[in-house]
């Protein structure tokens, strides 16, 4: 009788085994516990009662582990899905802390990939814009990007409240003047904010990415045709209706130009040197206004009262900005050694402030001289 107690017992002690093991704890020694089970279940058999009752009770114990270990195989993928959320939680927090390291351009996700001749040095995705924004600290292969426009937003916003808080008496005609000035201002510390607040936060995640480029290539549109207001009214100051015929015209062309920058495939790799056609083109659509006023003024005038030498330097440092940006160079024949400093979108950026100033001090000179002559269109004055 004692014997047949502990032999319960025993069985007894396996099925709990059993339901610990559906409930997801891990079974300790339950192949020993199993073939003793299984040895005791013929003698726990009651003569008295049928051999059919006995039948379904010894096939459940031999049918349920198998039945357990598949449960328990099956949250498998459920560990390796929380531990993956882990790791992810892990990372996220410490960009958000800022322990960050840069990575090679290799491991980036597609979404980042821009220049492949910079190799090292990239920021990692950064889902937090608190850790995007503390990155403008560290060094990394945007780092020149950000800071070359940031301080140029920072210039010209300065210089743009200066110049807008200037007396009245310096101007002939001191509404329209300051807001020709302001027209180009605007477009200068637009540009120059959207630029450095892509190249901050590109990193965040595809989605930001994406609304921050369209933002950044419409600035640089509305840069140039803020720059073509004040040229245009100074240099047919005595001739107003070519000014507004031009200023339509490439009002109507930077409309376009931004239209074209909010496709989605305009901000790929592979569409750079198209980026860079449509607002050097853009830009050169000012040959025609300029030939116009040389024709009208003479070459002589042109290039010394009209300031158009400096029009030209402008241009040049335009086109050749964009010619590096869309060439890469100098990183193309140097991969790997510019990854930090002095790659091409660093020194198109430094080429567009200082495009941006050279054309502020030609259209202040233009503005002096029609101060100096008193804002007169008699038939010998030129202008």
């Amino acid at each position: 009788m004692n014997t047949r107690e502990s032999d319960q017992e025993g069985c007894s002690s396996g099925s709990e085994s059993v339901l610990r093991l559906r409930k997801g704890h891990m079974p300790v020694n339950s192949d020993s516990q199993d073939d003793h089970c299984d040895d005791l279940c013929p003698l726990l058999e009651d003569p008295t009662f049928p051999a059919a009752d006995s039948t379904p009770e010894k096939c459940d114990h031999i049918e349920e582990p198998v039945q357990e270990d598949e449960g328990f195989m099956g949250m498998a993928p459920l560990l390796q899905a929380h531990h993956a959320m882990e790791r992810v939680e892990e990372f996220v927090c410490k960009v958000w802390e800022g322990r960050w390291r840069v990575i090679p351009h290799d491991v980036l996700p597609d979404w980042l990939k821009d220049n492949d001749y910079l190799l090292h040095g990239h920021r990692p995705p950064m889902p937090s814009f608190r850790a995007c924004f503390k990155s403008i600290f560290r060094i990394h292969t945007e780092t020149g990007n950000i800071w070359t426009h940031l301080l140029g937003c920072v210039f010209f916003l300065c210089l743009g409240i200066f110049y807008m808080f200037r007396p009245n008496m310096a101007f002939v005609a001191p509404v329209q003047e300051k807001v020709v000035f302001g027209m180009f201002f605007l477009g200068a510390i637009l540009c120059l904010s959207f630029s450095w607040l892509f190249h901050t936060v590109y990193c965040h995640s595809e989605g930001v990415s994406r609304v921050f480029s369209k933002l950044d290539y419409s600035g640089i549109a509305l840069l140039i045709m803020g720059s073509f207001v004040p040229w245009l009214y100074y240099s047919f100051y005595c001739n107003p209706q070519p000014c507004f015929v031009y200023l339509i015209i490439i009002c109507v062309l930077g409309i376009a130009a931004i239209i074209v920058s909010q496709w989605d495939y305009f901000a790929t790799p592979q569409y750079r040197g198209v980026r860079a056609g449509v607002f050097v083109g853009l830009g050169l659509s000012g040959i025609i206004p300029t030939l116009h006023f040389v024709i009208a003024e003479g070459f002589l005038k042109a290039a010394t009262m009209g300031q158009v030498g400096w029009l030209l330097l402008m241009a040049t440092l335009y086109i050749t900005g964009a010619a590096l940006y869309a060439a890469r160079i100098p990183e193309r024949f140097f991969p790997g050694k510019c990854d930090i400093w002095f790659h091409s979108h660093q020194l198109f950026h430094i080429f567009v402030v200082a495009g941006a100033f050279v054309h502020f001090h030609g259209v202040s000179n233009l503005q002096e001289f029609r101060f100096t002559v008193g804002g007169g269109c008699a038939a010998q004055e030129v202008l």
